[in-house]
């Protein structure tokens, strides 16, 4: 029976019968009454049955996950003294304060009577009956080398740095110390994104037969009784049925393009964790076309002393006016300390200058009049990622889709009309790495 049937058969018993049906509880039953998940949980957040090896909950924003996780550890442990349990995150800070201590973690999940001791300086949670739990940070994969584990628990390993093979590393050494025990299994959950180490697992992914793997997925709007009624109307109101909302809300995996001069593993593999200083920044802009135009794409990228770029901001503004995207451009190459900008003057020539003077545009600005198509352009840029040239200092989800919708041949089928974003990017590193030889006409002013 599903959570709203449980709940229902309760809540639909005349009140004499129901309070009749609680008094005969014990005081402990009573007590465990709020903390019983079979009771309280909807289906897709309970194990599913059969011999599966590992279960992937692949869902959107607020469905839960992280509380299925705590609950499926929590159960494992009061059931197994002998369980080896391998906590599993992006970062130890986010195991801590997410897995661990967070308001769906484990000890918030646990009955106060029955919640593990917990050691934050041995990184491990002990419960009475002698089960345990260690941490680990995912960006650390040695450290999963060698400890051996009957459960594993797996967090948003969408997340997972993925710079330098680290997170597909850190996956591999926890099935091989997956050792212990009759039935070694792993859960993971996460929100999808199309990373190397989701697109294996999806590769091969199981049908429930023994050993294989098990997914669920899910929308934000699942958990619909547990979330805040204005924050679901307002989220869809902001995001609609976007890119990103398809991704964040409704759980949906979005796949590469064929053929597209950008993937997502390809990106990915751009990706890092700390930035070395710059010998220059310089800031794209892709001004949009009208007042009522698309977004104008505002994008910081920087040079470090081994010729090697990053991607540092993206500052687009949606749909502004003239005044604000100015003001936006201002903005951003006065916290980067920027040395250039570079924007786009093919549409309104002159006036990209003016509006820009007129934001206090103390900077040098450099006008770009492209005589090629926005996809002809991005070709030889997306040649410098393939050589490892650029690195992207964070995770830009706006950017990236619109890089991903880029194909040869001048199409774009990425969100949006026009690929702002990526086209404000491309004009950075053109001027940062390929020099004006080879880019578009320039008039300095």
């Amino acid at each position: 029976m599903s959570r709203s049937a449980r709940l229902a058969w309760l809540m639909e018993m005349p009140t004499g019968e129901r309070r009749a049906a609680l008094a005969a509880f014990t005081p402990g039953e009573q007590d465990e009454l709020a903390t019983h998940w079979r009771l309280w949980a909807r289906a897709e957040q309970l194990p599913p049955k059969g011999d599966w090896s590992v279960w992937l909950v692949m869902a959107g924003r607020g469905f839960g996950k992280t509380r299925a996780g705590a609950e499926w550890v929590r159960g494992v442990a009061e059931a197994d003294p002998d369980a080896r349990i391998a906590l599993v995150g992006a970062s130890l800070a986010e195991v801590r304060a997410v897995m661990v201590e967070g308001e769906s973690g484990i000890l918030a999940v646990s009955p106060p009577g029955r919640r593990p001791d917990y050691e934050p300086s041995l990184r491990r949670l002990v419960w009475a009956n002698g089960a345990r739990a260690l941490l680990y940070s995912a960006g650390e994969p040695e450290a999963l080398r060698g400890p051996q584990h009957s459960h594993a628990w797996c967090d948003e390993i969408a997340k997972w740095d993925h710079a330098g093979g680290r997170a597909l590393a850190a996956w591999d050494n926890l099935l091989f110390g997956l050792r212990l025990g009759e039935r070694p299994r792993a859960m993971a959950t996460t929100t999808p994104r199309a990373v190397p180490l989701i697109a294996r697992l999806m590769q091969g992914q199981g049908t429930g037969e023994a050993g294989g793997m098990i997914i669920t997925r899910g929308r934000t709007e699942d958990n619909a009784a547990n979330l805040p009624a204005r924050y679901l109307r307002d989220i869809r109101r902001t995001f609609g049925r976007s890119l990103l909302a398809r991704q964040e809300l409704d759980g949906e995996l979005i796949a590469d393009r064929e053929g597209a001069l950008w993937t997502r593993g390809l990106i990915e593999g751009c990706r890092e964790s700390a930035t070395p200083a710059m010998t220059r920044i310089v800031v794209g802009v892709d001004p949009p076309a009208s007042a009522a135009g698309d977004a104008c794409g505002i994008v910081v990228v920087g040079l470090d002393q081994g010729g090697i770029a990053h991607v540092l901001a993206d500052a687009s503004a949606t749909k502004p006016s003239p005044e604000r995207w100015a003001r936006a451009v201002a903005q951003a190459a006065a916290a980067w300390r920027a040395d250039r900008v570079v924007a786009e003057a093919n549409q309104g020539g002159e006036m990209v200058a003016s509006v820009l003077r007129a934001a206090e545009l103390t900077l040098p600005l450099r006008l770009v009049h492209a005589s090629r198509g926005k996809v002809a352009r991005a070709e030889p840029v997306a040649a410098l990622y393939e050589a490892g040239r650029v690195r992207h200092a964070g995770v830009f989800a706006a950017l990236e889709d619109e890089m991903c919708g880029l194909m040869p041949g001048g199409a774009y089928e990425g969100p949006g009309r026009s690929p702002d974003r990526a086209d404000a990017l491309v004009w950075a590193l053109s001027e940062l790495m390929l020099g004006r030889s080879k880019g578009p006409r320039v008039r300095a002013t």
